[in-house]
């Protein structure tokens, strides 16, 4: 994802189209199951950073710092489009919906959501700063959140501003993301010994170190992660000195995983997101690459290489049964169809990356297997009640009131949806019955 200067240990990222690239990323390996989460705080276990940096188009920021990989399940889930389900993200109808969309208009999403419904507070991980799980010392998170978003706007599209530039204007035009709640909760912040490291003591609180890292740590991990803004960052040791005044800090490398960031440019995608520009226009680099053959066996050859979000979407439908081929059945179809995919969302992939038009061998096979698919469908769970005799379930079935309410399911049974439950027991008193409790 980064591309160092090794002589000068800096880092030019232009995160755009990787951004939308990763996005398709991250909704396959949703679809897949691939997301772990933590049933408490939501946020990825270890394992699935480590899987998340492996299929972003070039891993993330900084080779050893998990970042975007920690960001985009969070995005995810605070934009609706994944929910945890017994530890893993799956997606929601929103996210299945997402993979048919385009890409700008998912991003403007997850950050219009991540502006309200954050699952975290990013100040919580600026670590080395303790004392934020006390009572009433942090201020609420959105709207300091909402005035880093307010700022980025206010920054020229295309041009380079260096952050402490930025610091400079948000402190002089109100848009400074306060902190500690108040001058006695800034007591109760330090970074290493509670007693004679305060930030409240004289000197040792800086703009830098609270409203600075936090600003940071927005810009660098979610909005460099959407693709809002490029970014010009350096290793964060040694980056800032600004702490090593204070209590603790002098023993300290970096006071947080964000210090390295030296320069931001707006994007054209994010002045679409934030609302400075109202269109959005793709670049050219983001138009699909016809790198497969689908070969009257079934088989989709790869011919060039195959982005990760491109080889998750063919795994989703086919199996992977050679270093550059996957195989079309019906059986993997259909396993695809049960896990929420769509058909025509992988004829339209097909057709996009290739040159040639699709063998009648699969179209034929796709037409039979969406067939097959709508012959069944998935009315939900219901109550099953079994009555005496045929006369009797004949009797409910057919009154006026209870018809609607229940359906019959071969010659003594009746099936109650549980939203025609309350409705039915109510009828079915109204006409001489009563239905106890299950067995």
């Amino acid at each position: 994802m980064s591309h160092p200067d090794d002589d000068e240990e800096r880092w030019l990222q232009f995160t755009e189209q990787e951004a939308q690239l990763n996005l398709r990323v991250m909704l396959e390996l949703c679809a897949a199951g691939e997301v772990k989460v933590s049933d408490k705080t939501l946020r990825p276990s270890a394992a699935t950073i480590r899987t998340i940096t492996e299929h972003l188009v070039n891993g993330d920021f900084y080779p050893d710092e998990a970042m975007a990989a920690f960001a985009w399940p969070l995005l995810l889930q605070a934009g609706g489009l994944a929910k945890p389900e017994k530890g893993r993200l799956q997606l929601t109808s929103k996210g299945h919906d997402a993979l048919n969309k385009p890409a700008a208009e998912t991003v403007r999403l997850l950050w219009q959501r991540w502006l309200s419904h954050a699952v975290i507070d990013e100040f919580s991980r600026i670590e080395q700063i303790k004392g934020q799980r006390a009572a009433n010392v942090l201020t609420a998170a959105k709207p300091r959140r909402q005035l880093v978003s307010k700022a980025l706007a206010h920054c020229p599209v295309g041009e380079w501003i260096a952050v402490d530039t930025l610091f400079t204007t948000m402190r002089r035009g109100n848009m400074s993301p306060t902190i500690a709640r108040s001058e006695m909760a800034l007591w109760k912040l330090y970074l290493e010994d509670r007693e004679y490291g305060s930030l409240g003591y004289d000197g040792y609180y800086q703009w830098s170190l609270l409203e600075g890292r936090y600003t940071l740590a927005v810009l660098f991990e979610y909005a460099g992660t959407l693709g809002l803004v490029d970014l010009d960052y350096v290793d964060p040791v040694g980056a800032r000195d600004d702490f090593q005044h204070t209590w603790g800090g002098d023993s300290l490398d970096t006071l947080s995983r964000y210090d390295g960031l030296v320069a931001i440019r707006l994007t054209a995608l994010g002045a679409y997101v934030l609302g400075v520009a109202d269109t959005y226009q793709p670049s050219a680099v983001a138009t699909a690459v016809q790198s497969l053959k689908v070969l009257p066996n079934l088989d989709v050859v790869a011919t060039g290489k195959v982005p990760a979000h491109d080889q998750l979407l063919l795994t989703a439908f086919a199996e992977h049964t050679a270093d550059h081929v996957w195989t079309v059945s019906a059986i993997s179809l259909l396993t695809a169809l049960e896990s929420g995919r769509d058909l025509a969302e992988f004829a339209s992939f097909l057709t996009e990356r290739t040159d040639h038009e699709l063998p009648g061998t699969l179209t034929t096979l796709l037409s039979d297997v969406g067939r097959r698919a709508g012959q069944l469908t998935d009315l939900g769970h219901c109550r099953v009640i079994e009555c005496a005799d045929l006369a009797t379930a004949a009797l409910i079935a057919r009154d006026r009131s209870l018809r609607t309410l229940c359906r019959p399911i071969g010659g003594r049974h009746l099936a109650v949806q549980p939203a025609h439950e309350a409705k039915f027991r109510k009828a079915l008193l109204k006409l001489g019955y009563v239905m106890p409790g299950p067995q």
